[in-house]
């Protein structure tokens, strides 16, 4: 049972309906987290936005699904945690070997994947508060400080979308 209405075309708000109806019409369905965020126009518009920014990112798809599942692991959101494991299985190829090493927290096979991972993870649970030691790090395995916006920009995504699933219990 959820604490929000996941809206239908019919139930959301009229400024929601047609955003609802290019996802329909992008993924064949409506996300439940989506038809939640219709509850509010601009949350929707915003949640699109972000997410479309991010897709945009000099990240590749696996290291965007990497991002967006470690960030989901780091902040407690099992729906996120299990769609971005199947997204990242399926999507962007990354395999079960990188989507289990992720989610327990075990070093990845690919060291510069596992810099992006680790590196992720403080973020969130530092809550933004990284050493310098942590940047040079991440700069030293090859990420570029434009790369660090687009990373900031994902855990702020992801985050939100997290939030809204934890208060929502969609």
């Amino acid at each position: 049972m959820t604490r929000f209405t996941v809206h239908t075309m019919e139930s959301a708000p009229a400024e929601s309906q047609p955003l609802l109806a290019g996802i329909r019409d992008a993924f064949g369905f409506v996300p439940n987290l989506y038809a939640v965020f219709a509850e509010s126009p601009a949350a929707l518009k915003g949640a699109l936005a972000i997410g479309e920014a991010f897709s945009r990112s000099t990240f590749s798809p696996l290291e965007q699904e990497l991002v967006s599942l470690t960030v989901s692991e780091a902040n407690g959101c099992r729906f996120c945690v299990a769609a971005h494991s199947t997204l990242g299985k399926r999507a962007a190829k990354a395999g079960a070997e990188l989507v289990t090493a992720t989610r327990a927290r075990t070093t990845l096979p690919d060291a510069k994947l596992d810099v992006l991972v680790t590196f992720t993870r403080k973020v969130v649970e530092q809550r933004g508060v990284v050493t310098d030691d942590d940047l040079a790090t991440f700069f030293g395995a090859g990420y570029t400080k434009a790369q660090l916006m687009e990373l900031l920009l994902g855990v702020g995504m992801k985050t939100f979308n997290n939030y809204v699933d934890l208060i929502a219990r969609v």
